[in-house]
């Protein structure tokens, strides 16, 4: 039979070490394995009303590392605040001594920090930016030790693929985690480490006017296809006095990309973009809309199209 529900008051809302409770004889093997425990990983359980989401990985995580060890690059961008930089099934990045000898292992991605790393740990902030959700936080959140939020994004600009890393760097930016000139600082201290020319040319394309990842993605995308670097949020005075912001814009040629994802599709937002539409084409630019489909599923013919609205506009490669 199942083992009956069983959760004692100081365990509740917690994760922790499976042989260390047992052996303190809050819990019994048997009772770990009912419903009120979910396991994490080898050895580390929590309380199963916890939402799965990146921080409850990262305390897995960090209940097995040396004391030394860092949440770093993606994963420590999300304990500043930066929700999509890392879902509960990514890996968890962390930065430790090369003396540690910890290994990469499933769910966990280890780097080793050089003597001479700028990287250092953040202070615990007082108050954290919270997400767009509900979420109950774990007890001893603001303990977890990660890199300060320019090393993370250094980091994330290191080792992740360029399109998902300016994402997440121009998140920190917009909300004021980081700064250019922290960028600029953290680049410079690692200029001679491995992926330091990596991490300036995702600094470079990093603009904290972007409103969420699949914009960010589709700005870095149209300036490696070899267009002119887009204005993000540009204010467009309308002859009625309105002024709207599209996503991407060329002001020089008045051409204009807005990025429908999915809450375009709710029928008041619809209208609302549809109107701004006509007026922005009425005032006498040239709008294009893409889609998510269409970013990913057909990004070539998105380039053709932009290019040549560009070029009709006057635009010379």
């Amino acid at each position: 039979m199942p083992p009956h529900p069983h959760r004692p008051p100081a365990l509740a809302w917690q994760v922790f070490r499976g042989s260390v409770v047992t052996q303190q004889g809050l819990i019994t093997r048997h009772q770990l394995r009912g419903s009120s425990w979910v396991r994490l990983r080898h050895d580390v359980y929590a309380d199963a009303r916890l939402e799965r989401n990146h921080e409850l990985a990262c305390r897995a995580a960090a209940l097995r590392l040396p004391p030394q060890a860092l949440i770093a690059g993606p994963s420590s961008a999300y304990l500043h605040g930066v929700e999509h930089a890392a879902g509960f099934d990514d890996d968890v990045h962390v930065l430790v001594p090369k003396a540690a000898r910890v290994d990469s292992r499933p769910g966990l991605h280890v780097h080793t920090a050089d003597a001479d790393a700028a990287t250092k740990p953040s202070p615990a902030p007082t108050t954290r930016p919270q997400p767009p959700v509900s979420v109950r936080p774990l007890p001893g959140s603001a303990t977890l030790r990660r890199t300060d939020p320019a090393s993370a994004a250094w980091e994330t600009a290191v080792w992740l693929d360029p399109f998902r890393a300016v994402g997440i760097v121009d998140s920190l930016l917009a909300s004021g985690l980081t700064t250019r000139t922290a960028l600029t600082a953290v680049a410079t201290a690692n200029a001679g480490r491995p992926g330091g020319r990596r991490a300036c040319w995702t600094f470079e394309l990093a603009d904290p006017g972007a409103q969420s990842p699949p914009e960010s993605q589709l700005r870095v995308r149209l300036v490696m296809g070899g267009l002119p670097r887009p204005v993000t949020q540009h204010p467009i005075r309308l002859p009625s006095g309105l002024v709207v912001h599209p996503d991407l814009a060329w002001p020089e040629f008045r051409v204009a990309v807005e990025y429908d994802g999915r809450w375009h599709a709710d029928p008041e937002q619809l209208h609302l973009d549809r109107r701004r539409l006509n007026l922005l084409v009425g005032a006498g630019w040239l709008v294009l809309h893409v889609t998510s489909r269409r970013l990913h599923r057909d990004f070539p013919a998105v380039l053709n199209e932009v290019r040549s609205a560009l070029i009709s506009r006057g635009w010379r490669r």
